[in-house]
Order: structure tokens, then sequence, then C-alpha cells
């Protein structure tokens, strides 16, 4: 992962919204929600909604599928654990320490 990607991602997640939809669509796994469903969920205006998932969607974070008439969001689990990875990369120097390798890794 490239600093650009890594500076991109984190500036996106730097928002309270869009901090929101993506944990929102972190603990929905594979199956997404529709932009409607998330509207439910955190009580965020169409507009201002459609607008976050823009910018989540721009900076690698999140995916998006058209089923029928339909917008599926789902977050990027690959761009989410190499995001980790290069900010743990070299935790503690090198030396043993507390964060596991394979904890990055999302199991869904």
């Amino acid at each position: 992962m490239e600093d650009k990607d890594v500076i991109r991602s984190l500036a996106a997640l730097a928002q309270p919204v869009r901090l929101q939809v993506f944990r929102a669509l972190v603990v929905a796994g594979a199956d997404g929600l529709t932009p409607g469903m998330l509207q439910e969920r955190l009580g965020t205006p169409a507009a201002t909604l459609s607008f976050h998932l823009k910018e989540l969607t721009q900076a690698g974070l999140l995916t998006q599928e058209r089923a029928s008439r339909r917008l599926i969001y789902r977050a990027a689990y690959a761009h989410m654990a190499d995001l980790v990875t290069y900010l743990t990369q070299n935790c503690c120097e090198g030396a043993a320490c507390a964060v596991e390798a394979d904890s990055a890794a999302c199991k869904c």
C-alpha cells in the first residue's frame, strides 16, 4: 500500500458520519447494505449519505454493486486489512509485541 492511499483512507475515516457508515458496513458483513438501510440505521439525510458513500468509495474503503435497481455497499475488507497491516508493519521496531499478524485479517 502506498502512502497516498493510506492518507486518502485515513482522511476519509476522519469524519464522524463516514466513520459511522464504514463501521455499519463492517458489521453488516458480506451482505452489505443499501443506502436506504444505512439512512434508516444512521438517521442521515439521503444527500449527505450519498456524499459520504462517494468519499469512502473513492478512498477504496467501500465497494459498490448494482443489484437490479438497488445499490449495495460493502466494506472493502482487503483494503481495510492492508491499511491495518501498513499501520502496524514496523510495530515495536521488530521486537515481539502485542499485535498479532493475523489480527488485521477479517474472517468474513
